[in-house]
């Protein structure tokens, strides 16, 4: 009999082994308890979370009609910011992130700014983040694909199991974590789920709010989908424009009032109103100048995920236009090259000074 055991022992073991438990056991690696700063989030879906995205984030500098950031992406990232926006060109071959046309302003290289989100996610390794491509050209899935795995994100990008998804049906962020696919990339067009799964069509997954706003209503109706939106995650695209000759240019003299979060006119206004009309919260918030308001863009968010916004360090001090660009960041700035950069004193009086010459000419006929 105990021959018998002796025998039977190791085969018993080795069966035990080959079970699901035991096989499992050793891609356990680690178990997020803390998530984008909150314990609480841990548990909620992706899908359920409001996160603060700035709007053209590589767009950096003052004294430009062409800037909606006053810090460039790794100091946006560091104070909070979890959606990155931008709008990517191809410049001979190289996609540049460019506000409308890289002759207006270039910001730089794609590669080198996913580089900077690397840099950020490697320190921070319980942060999701977030990135939406405004393909402005076209762009081939692959042409990103090439770029994502030269700037060493495409190993921790989330792929996921479709090519759209309804809000409820996003992962937790502590799933995420764990999985160590912490980048979720979303394509306004040509994303291909066959070809790159990481790079996710965004108007199938996510509907927006109009954009270029240039007064303080800021409704929550449906403009931009492919899908249907009451299943669909959305975004409040919250920044302000003026109109300057028929052209909407960033409004950064009420970015204090735009930020904030109470009062007309308010990203916090917009939220509750959209809350109220669409029965659950926005998952993302674009805005311009982010540090405007002194961290209220976060606090919104926080009471949003209710949570409590308590940031151990101050956020970047706002800076005002006809400060000097050398100062409008912490480190390296994506900013215009100087022949690009047109200040909106500048722009004003050659306006002004065209209408003279206009109005002069009609005087004397």
């Amino acid at each position: 009999m105990l021959s018998f055991l002796n025998y039977l022992t190791p085969a018993v073991l080795s069966l035990l082994l080959a079970t699901p438990y035991a096989s499992a056991t050793p891609y356990i690696q680690r178990r997020a308890t803390v998530c984008n700063g909150h314990a609480e989030l841990c548990d909620k879906s992706f899908g359920n979370v409001t996160f603060v995205g700035a709007h053209n984030s590589y767009a950096v500098g003052v004294n430009n009609l062409a800037t909606n950031q006053d810090y460039d992406i790794s100091q946006q990232l560091k104070d909070g910011i979890r959606m990155l926006q931008m709008q990517a060109h191809n410049q001979d071959g190289t996609i540049q992130l460019c506000h409308t046309a890289c002759s207006l302003y270039n910001g730089g290289t794609l590669q080198d700014y996913l580089g900077k989100v690397k840099t950020f996610m490697d320190a921070n390794p319980d942060e999701v983040v977030s990135l939406l491509i405004v393909n402005s050209d076209n762009l081939a899935p692959s042409l990103y694909d090439t770029v994502f795995k030269a700037a060493g994100v495409d190993t921790m990008s989330y792929a996921p199991d479709s090519a759209s998804l309804p809000a409820t049906g996003w992962p937790t962020l502590g799933s995420l974590i764990d999985s160590g696919k912490r980048l979720v990339t979303f394509l306004s067009t040509t994303a291909d789920f066959t070809a790159v799964p990481y790079l996710i069509d965004e108007f199938t997954n996510i509907w927006e709010t109009k954009f270029d706003v240039t007064d303080t209503t800021f409704d929550c109706e449906v403009d931009r989908t492919k899908g249907d939106s009451s299943t669909q995650m959305y975004l409040i695209n919250h920044f302000l424009d003026e109109s300057l000759a028929g052209v909407p240019v960033p409004n950064k003299d009420q970015a204090n009032v735009t930020n904030s979060a109470s009062g007309v006119g308010s990203l916090g206004l917009q939220v509750s109103t959209c809350a109220t009309q669409h029965g659950r919260n926005p998952n993302f918030m674009l805005v311009d100048f982010y540090e405007f308001g002194g961290g209220s863009i976060f606090q919104v968010a926080a009471d949003a995920n209710g949570v409590t916004y308590s940031p151990t360090t101050p956020i970047a001090t706002p800076i005002a236009d006809g400060a000097s660009a050398s100062t409008t960041s912490s480190g390296s700035s994506n900013s215009a090259p100087a022949d690009f950069r047109i200040a909106q004193s500048q722009l004003y009086a050659a306006f002004g000074a065209m209408l003279c010459v206009v109005f002069g000419a009609l005087t004397i006929l």
